[in-house]
Order: structure tokens, then C-alpha cells, then sequence
């Protein structure tokens, strides 16, 4: 190492200077297939998290008549499943959307079916538009509508499809694809039968398990993740109101809530959470960062979000990312009507591991100064 940053000019950091001798030593050491710590020390040993990912919005008005075009390009029975993925640019060699979490936007026409298959990476869908979409998770049958947030959890048998008098269909996917292969943990197997049969009753999930506060007493569920596979739209938003009525929320996210297995009251998934987040008319919130990856779709409303100080401007159906430990804060940017914010993210990965770390942001009273080009 030649350079020594200033930061790492202290006792406990590396700051070996480097001559010929050592030189030669790093020479001898890598025909071993070794090398010297403090040649790496610094830079895989951070001060604080450093993001490889770049804050990105896609938009909607630009994306959605490409995706529509897939539709006459590619059959969902020979792509797998139909989809055009969202890359960060930062991103690009792992496929992913933001850190190590996966996302892009499936399409299907009416009578369209793809086929079932399973995959130990964890899934989910946040559904932008369309009628008569369902999903079927190891036999569990559930018509889905639009903004619904469904899970398709890893291991577990799943399959997509639109009933012949629907609507073509567009959602969001979203998977940790990414992290399950940088633990070179993943497996993917397609059915046997090509797709799925059960004798389950229709939307059985939901009508069991989607009463607020209420559990089946007869209730056997013994999987690790939510016998909730799908949260409805219109429960959800309402929650969010009438928590609105006796709450000022959080000063970084508005009117926040978690997406819970009912059971547990923990996250619905092992490795990813979910969130729908409410702002209020011309609410703004401050600025904090925090670790894990988000990516957002915008629910309702309009606004924007200042991101590690450069201002993205968003509207429904956008989606944009916050990559780890990079300041953010939200604005709704109408005076007369509240905005909503979809969020899936990495959290449930981080807090298991002990990661997790917040802060906020207490300069220019709690926002940030936005770049100017």
C-alpha cells in the first residue's frame, strides 16, 4: 500500500509504507495463493458501511409501454417468467436492483399461465395494474388486486397466472436472488407436473389469516415464514389512516407500518421485510440513514425523495431504490391529498445478523442540502 488516507494515519489502522523488500515479500506470498492483511486492511474494513449501489428511479412512464412490448416478444412458457428487471447501474455484474436484493416488472396477457417452480430464494409482489391475476404458493390459490402485496417464500412451490376474462396484468417481483447466490445457497427445480393442483378453497390464505388481531383457533401453522401469503390493499391503507388520527408518525418515514406474519408478529419472510409508509399534504420528513437496502414503488400520490442529497421525483407506479447507510428523506408534494410508499428491503437479513445501525441526520434541521447539477 502507498497511499494512507489521512482518516487511517492512526494507531490500530494499516499504514504500512511500502520498498522494495516488502514488495518482493507480497510477491513471494501470492505465489501461495496468500497475501499480507495490511495490504487490504483499510479498504475491507471501512470506517462505515460504504453502498455499492447507486440511488436510481425508474419510472413508469418510461418503462411501462417496454414492458408491454415483452408481450409479443417472449411466451411466459418459454422466458420462465416474463419479466424486465431493474439494474443498478452499479449492480450490473450480480443483476441486482439495490445491494443484494433483486427486482423487476412481470407482465402477463389474460389466459396467460406460467409455470410452477420453486427456488430457495425468497419472493414477492407488490401489483401495479390489471384484473383477474392470481398466484398460486404450494397450492394456496389467491386472486390478487391491484397495489396487494403477496409473498411467495423460498422452497415453496409458486406459479402465476391471469384468468381468461381478466386484464393484462404488470407487478413488481422482488427476491433476494443476489444473496442467496453470494452464499452460493441457491436452488431452483421447476415442477414435475408443469403446474400445480389443489383442492384447497379459493383465496383460503386470506380468509383465514387476513382478520386484524384475530387467529383461527384451530390454527396449525408450523412454516417459517406468514400463512399470510397476500395483504390486501384496502385493509392496509386503512390502517394507515386511522393510525394517522392519533399519531404524528416518524419523523423519518411519516405513518410507517410493517407488513407482520400474524402468527409471530414477525416479518412475513426469513430474509426480506416489507413496508407501506403514509404521507401526509405536503408532509416532509427529515433525513436519516440506516443500514440494509430498500426499494420503493410509490403506492398514491406524488413527491419526491432526497437521496444522499440528490432529489428524485416521483409519482404512482415509480419505483427508485436507497441504498445502505445513504441519508434519504420524503416529501409529498401535494397540498390536498396523502401519498403512499410501498418499500420491500433487506432489514430482516441485517437484524438477524446483528447489522443494523441508524442515524440522523441533526444539520440543517434534519434535511439535506440538494445538489445542484
Amino acid at each position: 500500500m502507498t497511499d494512507t488516507a489521512q482518516s487511517d494515519d492512526v494507531l490500530g489502522r494499516a499504514r504500512v509504507k511500502d520498498n522494495a523488500e516488502l514488495e518482493a515479500y507480497y510477491n513471494d506470498l501470492a505465489k501461495l495463493d496468500t497475501g499480507a492483511l495490511w495490504t487490504v486492511a483499510n479498504s475491507i474494513e471501512p470506517w462505515q458501511p460504504t453502498p455499492a449501489s447507486a440511488p436510481v428511479l425508474w419510472k413508469n412512464s418510461e418503462l411501462r409501454d417496454q414492458v408491454l412490448r415483452a408481450l409479443d416478444l417472449v411466451r411466459p412458457e418459454d422466458a420462465g417468467r416474463r419479466v424486465v428487471y431493474l439494474r443498478n447501474p452499479k449492480r450490473t455484474e450480480v443483476s441486482a436492483a439495490c445491494g443484494w436484493l433483486f427486482s423487476g416488472i412481470q407482465v402477463m396477457r389474460p389466459g396467460e399461465r406460467a409455470g410452477a417452480h420453486k427456488h430457495a430464494a425468497s419472493a414477492l409482489r407488490f401489483i401495479m395494474e390489471g384484473a383477474g391475476a392470481y398466484t398460486i404458493v404450494d397450492g394456496h390459490k389467491i386472486n390478487l388486486g391491484a397495489r396487494d402485496f403477496v409473498i411467495t417464500p423460498n422452497g415453496t412451490w409458486h406459479e402465476h397466472g391471469i384468468a381468461e376474462d381478466g386484464e393484462t396484468s404488470m407487478w413488481q417481483d422482488g427476491l433476494d436472488i443476489p444473496l442467496t447466490n453470494a452464499l452460493e445457497a441457491n436452488f431452483y427445480a421447476v415442477h414435475p407436473d408443469d403446474y400445480q393442483t389443489t383442492n384447497l378453497p379459493l383465496n383460503d390464505s386470506p380468509l383465514t389469516y387476513g382478520g386484524p388481531g384475530l387467529l383461527p383457533l384451530m390454527d396449525k401453522w408450523d412454516k417459517p415464514y406468514s400463512p399470510l401469503m397476500q395483504y390486501r390493499w384496502e385493509p392496509t391503507y386503512e390502517a394507515l389512516t386511522n393510525y394517522a388520527k392519533v399519531s404524528d408518525g416518524s419523523p423519518y418515514d411519516g405513518i410507517i407500518m410493517r407488513y407482520t406474519n400474524p402468527i409471530t408478529g414477525g416479518d412475513p419472510m426469513l430474509t426480506m421485510g416489507a413496508a407501506m409508509q403514509l404521507l401526509r399534504p405536503s408532509e416532509h420528513t427529515k433525513a436519516h440513514r440506516h443500514t440494509g437496502n430498500a426499494i420503493y414503488q410509490v403506492a398514491k400520490g406524488e413527491g419526491y425523495s432526497v437521496i444522499n442529497g440528490q432529489r428524485f421525483d416521483w409519482k404512482e407506479k415509480d419505483i427508485f431504490c436507497v441504498p445502505a447507510w445513504m441519508w434519504h428523506e420524503h416529501c409529498n408534494t401535494s397540498s390536498g391529498d396523502d401519498a403512499c410508499l410501498f418499500q420491500f428491503n433487506d432489514l430482516p437479513t441485517i437484524t438477524k445478523l446483528g447489522f443494523y445501525a441508524e442515524q440522523g441526520l441533526n444539520e440543517n434541521d434534519g434535511h439535506q442540502i440538494v445538489k445542484t447539477n
